[in-house]
């Protein structure tokens, strides 16, 4: 019995994303099988179970033989193996590099160490991600971590060069290894609130402003390291709490700017002197290490929670720190106005962001 072929030879590499995707979620073949029949392929190509399989398995080959170009992605470009388009390489880099916000969530600050590693188990199970996946995705972050630490310049445009992502993923990843080498506490329950981009926004300000490359920016360890000297200069602030003058001159300045704009004057009138020191001794603090990784725990517990229990808004939140943030600017006797802002400015920012009606 003789059977009619058509056949066609081409030398581009055919990738289903779909499948591609699959592949990279830690489904087995067969599981990626029923996907796929589920999604309706057979009826669109009108293909038998069989075919779909030699199929899927073709593509899961394909993608573990590229899995270590996809370690160096700039290889991928420069390998004579597979004819994948540009555009195409994009999407394997982009989409290999690509994390679940649950996962980084349950790791974020963690040593990126063999320790770490051993709970993926518990992790997979509690965010319902593969292990598999979550294995590719902790190597990913712990390559890249490996990588950038050893070079200078701009964080996240290393982390672009080196492994050709987008700006915005390179900026999470860039925010990823900032708080692995500060080890920043995430994972209290008073914090399980935030998530990971409300983190990685607080990144990106602490980045920008409190390390070293905020005042240098050809240096090693230049986004990842906080400026010691800078935390130092901080210890100055405490003068804001001390001097009894001060404190009294800033909290009248303050309390003048936000009387009759907002419906909780009284209470932040009467919690003034306590929040002040609340933020001032975070200030102070930060030459430890225990303290630096205690940030964002003390923004919420001596900021947050009180404003929060005495129902300011956010918008409330705005116009206090606003108004607190520049009456120091007026006060004669301070000094210290450009550290002030630099702390300020990111405090600010990280609280707004923080701060959840």
């Amino acid at each position: 019995m003789s059977v009619e072929l058509d056949v066609f030879v081409g030398n581009t590499t055919i990738m289903d994303e779909e499948v591609y995707q699959l592949w990279l979620d830690g489904y087995t073949v067969n599981d990626a099988v029923k996907v796929r029949m589920e999604g309706g392929v057979m009826d669109e190509c009108e293909a038998s179970k069989d075919v779909l399989l030699s199929d899927t398995m073709d593509q899961y080959r394909t993608f573990q033989m590229c899995e270590r170009l996809l370690h160096s992605p700039a290889k991928l470009a420069n390998q004579l193996l597979f004819q994948i388009p540009p555009h195409r390489q994009i999407m394997l880099i982009e989409r290999y590099y690509a994390f679940d916000d649950t996962f980084v969530r349950e790791v974020l600050g963690k040593k990126l160490s063999k320790g770490t590693k051993k709970d993926l188990d518990d992790i997979s199970t509690k965010t319902s991600v593969t292990l598999k996946s979550c294995r590719r995705q902790f190597d990913n972050f712990k390559r890249v971590f490996k990588v950038v630490e050893e070079l200078k310049g701009p964080l996240v445009e290393n982390i672009r060069q080196h492994f050709l992502l987008s700006d915005k993923l390179a900026r999470d990843y860039a925010a990823i290894v900032f708080f692995a080498n500060n080890r920043f506490e995430t994972g209290k329950r008073k914090l399980q609130y935030l998530s990971f981009q409300d983190f990685a926004f607080c990144a990106g300000q602490l980045i920008s402003n409190w390390t070293v490359g905020a005042v240098d920016n050809m240096v090693e360890d230049m986004d990842v390291d906080l400026d010691k000297e800078f935390l130092q200069e901080l210890k100055e602030l405490k003068i804001l709490i001390t001097d009894k003058d001060l404190l009294d001159q800033h909290k009248s300045l303050v309390c003048t700017a936000l009387r009759g704009k907002t419906k909780v004057f009284i209470e932040m009138e009467g919690s003034f002197k306590n929040l002040s020191r609340g933020l001032i001794n975070i200030a102070a603090k930060l030459t430890n290490t225990k303290d630096v990784r205690d940030f964002f725990i003390d923004l919420v517990e001596k900021f947050i929670e009180p404003c929060r229990s005495d129902r300011w808004s956010a918008a409330d939140m705005k116009l206090y720190l606003t108004h607190y943030t520049n009456s120091a600017h007026i006060l004669d006797t301070f000094k210290h106005q450009v550290v002030w802002d630099r702390y300020m400015g990111v405090v600010k920012s990280c609280i707004f962001k923080m701060y959840h009606d």
